[in-house]
């Protein structure tokens, strides 16, 4: 099966489970499963095969950006890369929304944090983590 066709695959599992996620309260137990373990785990296999097949014939590394760009050349290692996006943004998202039920924070505040975290990662995890400090503070203004 060429990368291309594993990427196909892919890209529409991980929508689905943040999908799952942005309704998470109509059934939070069920879409946790799929979208905490389920898909990141079927990712993560994924992933891992990939970079166990490929990884002995593969030129470039981590040592310096052209090595990171030399080693992302071969589309296997390319499509294990995103693999690797796709497994772990999804873990973050479902950390927030479990996160923000154990704290009681409002799913409709955090759905835009899973938009920004699903489009961009780290920065959705920030915001996510913004949004915490400031009902934090809301709650208790004065450290108290």
């Amino acid at each position: 099966m060429p990368p291309d066709l594993l990427f196909q695959f892919a890209n529409p599992i991980a929508l689905a489970a943040w999908i799952g996620l942005a309704f998470s309260p109509l059934a939070p137990r069920a879409l946790d499963t799929v979208a905490a373990v389920a898909v990141p785990t079927l990712l993560s296999v994924a992933y891992t095969a990939i970079v166990l097949a490929m990884w002995n014939s593969a030129e470039g590394g981590f040592d310096s950006l052209q090595s990171v760009a030399q080693l992302f050349a071969n589309p296997w290692l390319l499509l294990a890369g995103w693999l690797h996006y796709l497994a772990f943004d999804l873990l973050v998202g479902a950390w927030e929304v479990r996160t923000a039920r154990r704290e009681n924070i409002s799913h409709a505040l955090v759905t835009p944090c899973l938009l920004a975290t699903f489009l961009f990662g780290p920065a959705g995890y920030l915001l996510f983590q913004g949004l915490r400090l400031s009902l934090r503070t809301r709650s208790h203004p004065f450290g108290t």
